[in-house]
């Protein structure tokens, strides 16, 4: 199915259909990721091609002076934590495997800005973005912050610090400063949520912020959460103490929000839709803006972060 998938975006030069590279965003990368399964598999040169295009991307990528990349074009000096998730794993991925980790120091770089810059050090949990101008609406005029810690994208960026681990060539120990570093900020960035985790086991839509009005349990990020803690076992990062806390968490999302349709088969619910910081139009940023965007069904961001975290679940029991 993957290679089928694959053939009907990849054209035979290794152009992707609807790829635009001229829009500069790291969310159009971070799909790229599974190309790299498909090369291995099939040999074929028009994927190695593709993954290319993708990687020139990030050579005239926007960037703020200390080099982190914009989340989009359109939305200068800004770096979102989506954004690390989105592009630092393929382009560590792709350093690896064909560039001889020639841009590792710039990959490590981006991480070190946004663990001193984007870290709360009151509770440990990471604000959404910053505007490194101080000129969007949403952010503080002093820090450049954005106000809260939205769960998906602590999520996104908990999975950006342990996949890039995962993908990580430091058989030389030359990085070995530079893994600790995402080892710490993973290991860090677990505990101080675990302090929020409801007693159902998930995670609030804005973390710090459980038991205010319209604040609801959030099914994405919970799973990924879920998954991060699972996988970070599997590598070694954590103790097996760690998986409980996981297990809680999956067993949470399936009482509250898995049920089964009248035709045998299952939906998943309680999934935020979407929550950026672009436009202004809702006063994306404010609390009321991240309770007012739909929470669905069965969305891909949604349903994905969960199969992973089932997929690790049924490794740690199975070892």
């Amino acid at each position: 199915y993957a290679l089928a998938y694959a053939d009907t975006m990849v054209n035979a030069d290794g152009t992707i259909k609807m790829y635009k590279r001229e829009e500069y965003s790291l969310d159009r990368i971070n799909s790229g990721k599974f190309i790299f399964r498909i090369y291995e598999q099939a040999k074929d040169e028009k994927y190695k091609k593709a993954l290319a295009l993708m990687r020139s991307q990030l050579d005239e990528h926007p960037r703020n002076a200390d080099g982190g990349f914009w989340h989009k074009k359109i939305y200068p000096n800004q770096v979102w934590l989506d954004g690390l998730y989105m592009g630092q794993p393929f382009y560590l991925e792709y350093e690896t495997k064909f560039n001889n980790r020639k841009n590792y120091p710039d990959i490590f770089g981006q991480f070190k800005f946004v663990i001193e810059n984007m870290k709360n050090p009151l509770n440990g949990l990471y604000f959404h973005a910053i505007d490194t101008s101080k000129e969007a609406f949403w952010c503080d005029k002093v820090t450049g912050l954005s106000q809260h810690s939205w769960l998906r994208a602590i999520g996104w960026y908990t999975m950006a610090l342990l996949d890039s681990l995962d993908q990580v060539d430091n058989s030389d120990h030359k990085y070995d400063a530079e893994c600790k570093m995402l080892e710490d900020a993973f290991r860090e960035l677990i505990d101080a949520m675990l302090k929020y985790q409801d007693e159902s086991g998930m995670w609030y839509q804005i973390v710090n912020y459980g038991g205010m009005d319209k604040n609801y349990l959030e099914t994405s990020g919970s799973s990924i959460m879920a998954y991060g803690i699972l996988k970070g076992i599997r590598l070694g990062f954590l103790s097996d103490d760690y998986a409980q806390y996981a297990k809680k968490a999956i067993d949470g999302i399936c009482e509250r929000y898995l049920k089964t349709n009248e035709d045998g088969s299952l939906s998943l619910g309680g999934i935020c839709l979407v929550a950026g910081l672009g436009g202004n139009g809702r006063r994306p940023g404010t609390y009321d803006y991240y309770m007012s965007e739909p929470v669905v069904e069965d969305d891909a961001k949604g349903v994905g972060p969960f199969l992973l975290a089932y997929t690790e679940l049924l490794r740690y029991e199975s070892k």
